[in-house]
């Protein structure tokens, strides 16, 4: 199957000569990644290559996207053999290896899409109108939606400048400029690459109208209060600003597991301090970040208002 187009004559669409690639790593997804690929196949503009790696499964996962890739020229399967251990950084060699499977492929944008998000039809198709319309639109985006109560809501932590890596499109220019995703200790990859993109002098932006929909709760896989720890670590890996951190993490004491997770975030983050754990990114990166953080720290004080604090601060995994 090819991309499918519509009237060329409509300035809303997408430049139909633009071409895109996606890339999903899997690990035992059976549960989710039906819904993936149906959401995928439907897209109104499909991808040139869709690269799907299984990270050693032992579920039925293989199986089903074996079944996809026979029926559907575009996606491509593959299987690497998963690290032992809990590894945050297996997802993105998992891509790096998938890339591989592009080389011969034409694109002008290269994105990510997990295997547990569902996503509408002209989900990429809207996508690709926003890179047309700015050419330093770097890395792009929707919001994340997860179910409560039998309905998919915005998740809290979305904000326009935070692009969530569930499904993304990243400009090939950029994509390569970055260095494509980090392999890092404590995940982040997401917010390594914007950071990074926006040293560059890229644009960055995620856009509420394009919705993700997330079928398993963030931090469901390894428990909520481990992924908390392990975000605090992130936070100092990345070098956060301590001021910042703290505030983060106040704010973020309505979400669950409420207080509980502002307070073993935080431990993540002090436990790192105290251990001189290392830090993942050059000093650089570290003074951009808290040159950013600080900047939002300052006008929002100049502002005032809990409503503004929690409007502008970046809330999601980062």
């Amino acid at each position: 199957m090819t991309a499918s187009t519509k009237n060329a004559t409509d300035p809303n669409l997408a430049n139909s000569t633009h071409k895109y690639v996606l890339m999903t790593a899997a690990y035992n997804e059976q549960a989710t990644i039906e819904k993936t690929i149906k959401s995928i196949i439907a897209q109104t503009i499909l991808p040139q290559r869709w690269v799907i790696v299984s990270d050693g499964s032992s579920d039925r996962t293989d199986e089903i996207v074996q079944e996809y890739a026979r029926n559907f020229e575009f996606i491509r399967y593959s299987r690497i053999v998963r690290s032992p251990g809990r590894n945050f950084g297996a997802k993105v060699r998992a891509l790096n290896s998938g890339c591989k499977l592009l080389a011969d492929c034409r694109f002008d944008f290269i994105g990510n899409v997990d295997a547990d998000v569902s996503l509408d039809p002209t989900y990429f198709e809207e996508l690709l109108v926003q890179f047309d319309r700015r050419s330093r639109l770097g890395i792009a985006g929707g919001f994340f939606f997860e179910e409560e109560h039998g309905e998919f809501k915005s998740r809290r932590g979305n904000r326009t400048y935070s692009v969530t890596h569930a499904a993304q499109l990243v400009r090939r220019e950029c994509y390569e400029a970055i260095g494509g995703y980090a392999v890092l200790e404590y995940g982040g990859e997401d917010w390594h690459a914007e950071t990074s993109a926006r040293m560059m002098g890229w644009e960055t932006e995620a856009f509420p109208n394009l919705k993700i929909f997330h079928h398993r709760h963030t931090g469901e896989g390894g428990g909520l209060l481990r992924y908390k720890f392990r975000q605090g670590r992130m936070d100092f890996s990345f070098g956060c600003d301590p001021k910042f951190e703290v505030l983060k993490c106040v704010l973020r004491i309505p979400d669950k597991p409420f207080l509980a997770g502002c307070i073993v975030r935080l431990a993540g983050f002090a436990w790192s301090w105290i251990r001189r754990g290392p830090r993942l990114v050059s000093n650089e990166f570290i003074t951009f970040l808290r040159a950013e953080q600080v900047a939002r720290l300052t006008s929002l004080f100049k502002i005032g208002g809990r409503a503004h604090w929690r409007k502008s601060l970046n809330f999601n995994s980062k």
